[in-house]
């Protein structure tokens, strides 16, 4: 179990600090609004009024020994940025931020935050992917030029096993999982000697460019 700080507790914050608690870890809550507050106080360990900026109040609710931190604190650049240092100056190792907009990513990069997310630009990019492409059923980008993508499989590999395809040779991909949508279960690893089927979707991981020519084959 990991003890996690969230501060700010908007859609984002609060709806992580509720999935890690379910996760079984120990997630302490932060945010200056008491409504935001009582709404997550249900489903997290410790979820409290107070400010995120500050070394003194977030080290009074025991953030000073968690493992992450991570900020969502709206379109309040000051607010990141303070908190970020506040975190750093306690010793937590990792920091994420939320963030809404490349400035924004820029300025907490330099200050060497573990990672920025910017939900907005990343779903509307994976977004962009299913709808230029009736195969593709989910697209997560991985970063570093690689995605992870689901597919139906198509109509070439059909009758055919993984073996028989040699993906990793032949398109420099990896199959991760094979879901059967007509029983719902998921093989993962995969068996490479499997036949696959019309009623089957592969989950791949690869470069984009290598899983754009998979997407062309139908």
């Amino acid at each position: 179990m990991k003890r996690y700080v969230i501060v700010g507790l908007g859609n984002f914050g609060a709806t992580l600090a509720e999935a890690l608690y379910q996760h079984g870890h120990d997630v302490i809550a932060l945010d200056l609004r008491q409504d935001n507050v009582d709404r997550i106080a249900p489903h997290v360990s410790r979820a409290a009024v107070g400010d995120g900026t500050q070394v003194e109040a977030l080290k009074q609710l025991g953030a000073s020994e968690a493992d992450t931190g991570v900020i969502s604190t709206g379109d309040d650049l000051t607010a990141s940025v303070l908190a970020a240092l506040a975190l750093h100056d306690l010793g937590v190792k990792e920091v994420y931020v939320k963030v809404v907009s490349f400035d924004h990513a820029r300025v907490m990069a330099r200050l060497g935050v573990t990672e920025t997310i910017f939900p907005e630009h990343e779903s509307a990019r994976n977004l962009a992917a299913r709808l230029s492409d009736s195969t593709l059923l989910n697209y997560v980008r991985l970063g570093g030029g690689f995605s992870l993508q689901e597919m139906v499989v198509p109509d070439a590999w059909e009758g055919k096993s993984l073996r028989d395809l040699q993906l990793r040779k032949n398109y420099r991909i990896s199959v991760i999982g094979i879901h059967d949508v007509l029983t719902d279960t998921m093989a993962v690893p995969p068996d490479p000697d499997a036949v696959l089927k019309q009623s089957d979707t592969l989950v791949i991981a690869g470069k984009e460019e290598a899983l754009e020519r998979v997407a062309q084959l139908k």
